[in-house]
């Protein structure tokens, strides 16, 4: 047996004057989508941002149901989006934030496996910002920061 140890980088800035105007941009329009959440169960509302490669950004927020099953979290309705109106131009940059601001708003499981999904399928990674409690920012190069040992299509040829 051998114990290994699994280690990855990522950036922290305490707020966001410290962070790039494009960074700005996608946690500003991630903030806007806070207002197309539908959580009345809950009251946990989260949006996102997504900006592609051709420079457009698109925004998701969660929407529940009744039936927690069937909720659809900001992240994959923003992917959706995303990939309806511009199946040819890839996600480059992610933001993720919510109107709770006292926790780590970090995508869920199901939505990191979309996430990790769309980088397989368009070839190339994500950058993923997320809210840290505070006003801090978390920045990560890939959600397979956040995946390890990822999933894909290719494993199951």
């Amino acid at each position: 047996m051998q114990k290994q140890k699994f280690t990855f980088e990522y950036l922290r800035y305490d707020n966001r004057e410290e962070i790039s105007l494009k960074y700005r941009e996608i946690l500003d329009r991630a903030e806007e989508s806070l207002n197309f959440s539908y959580a009345p169960y809950s009251n946990f509302r989260v949006g996102t941002a997504v900006g592609l490669e051709n420079g457009a950004i698109l925004i998701g927020s969660n929407q529940e149901n009744a039936a927690y099953p069937m909720c659809l979290c900001a992240e994959r309705s923003a992917l959706a989006l995303a990939a309806h109106l511009h199946p040819q131009s890839a996600p480059i940059m992610m933001a993720v934030v919510g109107a709770k601001k006292d926790c780590l708003i970090a995508p869920c499981g199901s939505c990191r496996q979309a996430i990790w999904e769309t980088e397989q399928r368009y070839g190339r990674k994500i950058e993923l910002l997320v809210q840290a409690p505070q006003g801090g920012i978390l920045i990560f190069e890939s959600v397979g920061n956040l995946l390890p040992f990822g999933f894909s299509g290719s494993d199951l040829k």
